[in-house]
């Protein structure tokens, strides 16, 4: 069902054969988890505040959140990190351990997340893992509560129901007045969805494709 295989910026990621879709771009794993979100959410700006409260939404192998951990940490080693992840499936949390990516915090990562252990504590940064249906897990989460939201499912055909309006509605509650939400997709349907729950969108970064990805805020940007 997952099978590894090597991006263009010469770093692994899994394909989901029952899906047909790749866990990050083909044209750039960790290019992708820097570019797609961790400097479209402001991360190293954001960590000059003291704190960052990270959201990554289907965080698969953990490749965005780990990236945004090093962002925060360069910026700002004494940075205070949270990240909530929201993850379905066991199976890929276990293919951690086999990754090693050119992300420093990503060792962390390997060494101690697994389907049985969802959260650990090092220095100053915490990791805890929701395993289950994103929609449901969700609603367990604070609201205005995250600076920085990671939303990276399978793609709107292969998904739908991860790209709803009922979805972006909890995504808008948890989301802080001055929070950021990047994503990959610029498809018509999401950025309706996202409209039609009050959040505001433009144009992300173009990165290994033609189109650009999808930021969203709470206020017009």
């Amino acid at each position: 069902m997952l099978k590894k295989i090597l991006t263009a910026d010469n770093t692994e990621t899994f394909l989901n054969e029952q899906v047909g879709e790749s866990y990050h771009s083909q044209t750039g794993a960790v290019e992708e988890a820097l570019k797609k979100y961790a400097i479209p959410c402001k991360i190293a700006e954001k960590a000059k505040s003291g704190k960052v409260v990270i959201l990554d939404a289907f965080f698969g192998i953990g490749y965005n959140s780990a990236m945004a951990i090093d962002i925060a940490l360069e910026s700002n080693p004494d940075c205070e990190i949270e990240v909530v992840g929201l993850e379905n499936d066991p199976e890929i949390v276990e293919k951690i351990k086999e990754m090693m990516p050119p992300i420093s915090f990503y060792t962390h990562y390997k060494n101690k997340l697994t389907p049985s252990v969802l959260e650990f504590v090092e220095g100053n940064v915490r990791v805890k893992i929701l395993l289950g249906d994103a929609r449901e897990t969700i609603t367990s989460l604070g609201s205005d509560y995250f600076d920085a939201i990671f939303y990276d499912p399978f793609s709107p055909k292969t998904q739908p129901d991860m790209w709803t309006v009922e979805i972006f509605r909890e995504v808008y509650r948890v989301l802080k007045k001055t929070g950021i939400l990047a994503t990959y997709s610029c498809a018509r349907v999401v950025r309706e969805n996202m409209s039609k729950a009050n959040l505001f969108y433009d144009d992300g970064p173009i990165v290994g494709r033609r189109g650009p990805g999808t930021i969203a805020t709470k206020w017009m940007l």
